[in-house]
C-alpha cells in the first residue's frame, strides 16, 4: 500500500523510475566517464534534493479517497475469505474509505551542509499500514542522504528499498487503484506473528472473527538500512541507475527481530527521448533482486500445561524480477515478470503461512508457504487522449501461488480503467476488475477451490489530491 513521496508538478516533475538488478561490475568504467544527473528517477526523487536547492523544509502530501464493491460469492456454507472482501478491514463487500492520507517534510541540512538532505513521511489513512493495531498514524519514511561521494550517494534510515516497479514508484501517480495479484501477495510483505497463530476459518459477513490474522502492519515496500545509489548519463541520451542496499528485513519496524539481514540490488537502463516527470518519454529495461531470511514460529506446539511453545525457525525469503517500460507521445506500455522463493503469503486469514490440511506442519511443503514458491507477471498499457483530461488504461496480471505444489492456486485478473485529470494535482480513477481464482490440482468445489470458487469482479473509484508547499 504502499508508497511515499512528493511528486513535484510541472517543470520540476520527477519520474517513476523502474528497476534493474544484475551484475554491478559493469558500473566501474561507466562511473568514471559518466556525469551524474538528477531527474526522472525514483531513486533520485525519493532520496535526494535538486542540485543547488537550499530549502530547509518543504511540506507536501496527498489524500486518496475511494469506494470499492466486490461481487464475489461465499462458499457453500455462506463463509467468505479475504479475497472476497474489501481491505483493509475485510468485513464488508462494499465500502468507502480514506485509504491514504500522507503528509511529509523534506529538505537540505542548510546551513550546516548542503550535500546532506532528509525525507520524512507520515501515514494517517486506513490501510494495511495503520489498520493492524488500530494505529491512528504511522511513520513510513525517515531517512538522511549523504551526497558527498561522486557516483555513490549514501542513504540511511527507513525508506523504500529498491525493488519492483509497483512498489518503488509513488503511489499517488500509480495508474491503477489496486496492485496486481503478484505484487499484493508475493511482494507486499506480511510478517509472521511472534507465536504460531491458527488460520481463521471462512466467516459470514460481518465476520464473527476478524479475517486479518496478522498482528503487524504490511512491510509497505520499506526497510531500515543503508543504501548506496546514483544515476548517470552516458552516450546519446542514455541513463544508467543503480542501487545496492542492506537492511533489517523487518519492514516498518525500527528495530530488528533477529540477526539476519536482507540485501537488495537494482539496475535500470533507459533510452530517454525527452520530457520530465512521470511522463518522461523513454524505453527502459530493468531488473531487481532481494535476498534474506525470516525468523518465524510456524509450528503448533504446546507444553504439558497446554501453553503454546515459542519454537522459531529460520526460512529463506528471496524475490527477483525484470521487465521493460515504454512511454512516448501519450502511449504507455509496461511488462514485468517476478518470482519468489520462501515465505509465500497465503492471504490475511492464514497467518500460519499454511494452507489446507497440514497448515502448521512445517514438513508439509505442499501446503506450507514458508517453503513455497510463487511466480507472476503483468502487462499493461495506457493512452492519454490528446487535448483532453482523459486517459484509458488496460492491465492483465497473473499469479501462481505455491507454484508447483499440490495446493497451487492461480489468480488471474483483467483491469479496465479510466482516469480524468482535473489538473496535474487532482484526478479521479475508475477501475473494473474481472477476477478469478482456481486450484488446478482440484476439481470444482474441492480443496482450495471450495473457497476460491466464487471470486468475482470488483469495481473501484478513487479520487487523488496532491498538495505541496
Amino acid at each position: 500500500m504502499s508508497d511515499s513521496h512528493q511528486e513535484t508538478i510541472g517543470e520540476n516533475d520527477k519520474m517513476r523510475h523502474i528497476n534493474l538488478a544484475g551484475p554491478l561490475a559493469m558500473l566501474g568504467a561507466l562511473m568514471l566517464a559518466a556525469q551524474p544527473v538528477h531527474a526522472s528517477n525514483w531513486l533520485m526523487v525519493q532520496g535526494t534534493e535538486p542540485d543547488g536547492s537550499s530549502d530547509l523544509a518543504r511540506v507536501w502530501g496527498f489524500v486518496q479517497a475511494q469506494y470499492q464493491d466486490d461481487s464475489s460469492k461465499p462458499n457453500a456454507q455462506g463463509g467468505y475469505i479475504s479475497p472476497k472482501t474489501i481491505g483493509p478491514n475485510l468485513d464488508s463487500q462494499s465500502a468507502f474509505n480514506i485509504n491514504r492520507a500522507r503528509i511529509g517534510v523534506r529538505g537540505v541540512a542548510m546551513p550546516l551542509d548542503s550535500k546532506i538532505n532528509y525525507f520524512v513521511l507520515l501515514e494517517m489513512g486506513n490501510n494495511g499500514i495503520t489498520a493492524p493495531g488500530n494505529s491512528f498514524a504511522k511513520l513510513t519514511d525517515a531517512s538522511v542522504t549523504f551526497n558527498h561521494l561522486k557516483g555513490a550517494r549514501v542513504r540511511a534510515g527507513l525508506f523504500k528499498y529498491p525493488g519492483a516497479e509497483e512498489g518503488l514508484q509513488a503511489i499517488h501517480v500509480f495508474d491503477y487503484i489496486n496492485f496486481t495479484w503478484v505484487t499484493n501477495q508475493m511482494l507486499l510483505e506480511r510478517f509472521p506473528n511472534r507465536l504460531y497463530t491458527p488460520n481463521v476459518a471462512p466467516q459470514p459477513l460481518p465476520p464473527e472473527v476478524p479475517l486479518n490474522g496478522f498482528e503487524r502492519s504490511v512491510g509497505a515496500f520499506r526497510d531500515v538500512g543503508v543504501q548506496v545509489f546514483d544515476a548517470f548519463n552516458f552516450g546519446s541520451n542514455w541513463e544508467l541507475s543503480y542501487a545496492a542496499m542492506i537492511g533489517n528485513g523487518n519492514g516498518l519496524n525500527f528495530s530488528d527481530n533477529d540477526d539476519n539481514k536482507d540485501v537488495y540490488g537494482y539496475l535500470a537502463l533507459e533510452k530517454i527521448w525527452g520530457g520530465a516527470g512521470p511522463r518522461r518519454e523513454g524505453l527502459k529495461f530493468f531488473a531487481w533482486l532481494q535476498q534474506g531470511k525470516r525468523t518465524a514460529d510456524l509450528t503448533n506446539n504446546f507444553d504439558e500445561s497446554g501453553n503454546p511453545i515459542y519454537d522459531p525457525e529460520e526460512y529463506d525469503r528471496d524475490r527477483w524480477g525484470l521487465g521493460a517500460k515504454y512511454l512516448r507521445k501519450g502511449w504507455r506500455a509496461t511488462a514485468e515478470y517476478m518470482e519468489g522463493d520462501g515465505m509465500i503469503f497465503q492471504a490475511p486469514h492464514n497467518p500460519s503461512f499454511g494452507l489446507g490440511p497440514g497448515a502448521g506442519n512445517p514438513n508439509n511443503r505442499d501446503a506450507n508457504g514458508a517453503y513455497g514458491k510463487g511466480k507472476g507477471f503483468y502487462v499493461e498499457g495506457g493512452w492519454r487522449i490528446p487535448k483532453t483530461g482523459f486517459e484509458i488504461d488496460l492491465r492483465y496480471d497473473e499469479y501462481n501461488r505455491l507454484d508447483g505444489a499440490r495446493f497451487q492456486i492461480d489468480f488471474k485478473r483483467t483491469t479496465i480503467g479510466a482516469q480524468y485529470f482535473f489538473n496535474p494535482r487532482v484526478r479521479v480513477a475508475l477501475n473494473y476488475e474481472i477476477r478469478e481464482g482456481n486450484a488446478p490440482n482440484f476439481g470444482p468445489g474441492l480443496g482450495p477451490n471450495a473457497q476460491v470458487d466464487g471470486i468475482d469482479d470488483v469495481i473501484a473509484v478513487q479520487v487523488t489530491g496532491i498538495f505541496s508547499q
